[in-house]
């Protein structure tokens, strides 16, 4: 049941970030449409001679993805929209550093996860209230809601469970549990579905450091739903 729940863990967080692209739009439809199609290379070109439009084109493109994926590993919307816009005031510093060596976007993403992960690792030295000590009735419940579903034979709909909050909060407060690392590389391969090669170039890491964190990740996680839901 626990290697089901894992994946019911990262489907729901996957939903929800659906949920939130599809209610932000507003944003990205007051960008001239016929700017959709514009070859990334050409906006990166214009963007490294100053040319503000093709900036803000390409933030537009990426805002909601990278923010999403930051508040995964830092849990908190405040400090991932923060978070997001100093990845963006750093794109636009070096944007004239970039040399296409690695796609724009997993050059950018590279910017924001050494943001992220600096900050996470900073925080990490002050006092943390312990997740089982946080639950209250209503979660308590929600834990037991959350089994139920899990050992259900009716199929599964991820979508179902992340309509529901007080489940979702569980499952957000479980993968905050993880080590910054490994809370990273399993938003990376599992919820943003990027390739090992990807996440190893975000992270700068070797390919063997990847794929060991995964695995450790994926295991360790299974470990703090087993507490939730025991």
């Amino acid at each position: 049941m626990l290697l089901w729940a894992s994946f019911v863990t990262i489907e729901v967080l996957k939903w929800t970030d659906k949920q939130i692209e599809t209610t932000d739009n507003t944003l990205q439809e007051s960008i001239d449409n016929t700017t959709i199609n514009v070859d990334e290379q050409d906006l990166i070109r214009r963007c490294q001679r100053g040319d503000q439009k093709a900036m803000e084109i390409l933030i537009v493109r990426y805002q909601d993805r990278l923010y999403n994926t930051i508040l995964k590993i830092c849990s908190n919307p405040e400090d991932a929209a923060e978070l997001t816009q100093e990845t963006f005031v750093k794109v636009i510093e070096k944007i004239t550093t970039f040399k296409g060596k690695s796609t724009f976007y997993t050059w950018l993403f590279r910017i924001g996860m050494n943001l992220t992960l600096t900050f996470c690792k900073r925080r990490r030295r002050l006092p943390v209230q312990s997740l089982d000590g946080s639950l209250n009735v209503q979660a308590d419940t929600a834990a037991s809601r959350l089994s139920a579903y899990l050992t259900s034979r009716e199929k599964l709909d991820p979508a179902d469970l992340a309509q529901d909050r007080e489940i979702r909060q569980i499952l957000l407060q479980t993968l905050e549990r993880l080590e910054e690392d490994h809370r990273a590389v399993l938003v990376l391969r599992d919820i943003e579905g990027m390739n090992y090669q990807q996440i190893a170039q975000i992270l700068e890491v070797e390919l063997g450091t990847v794929k060991s964190r995964i695995s450790r990740a994926r295991s360790n996680l299974k470990e703090l739903l087993e507490t939730v839901l025991a």
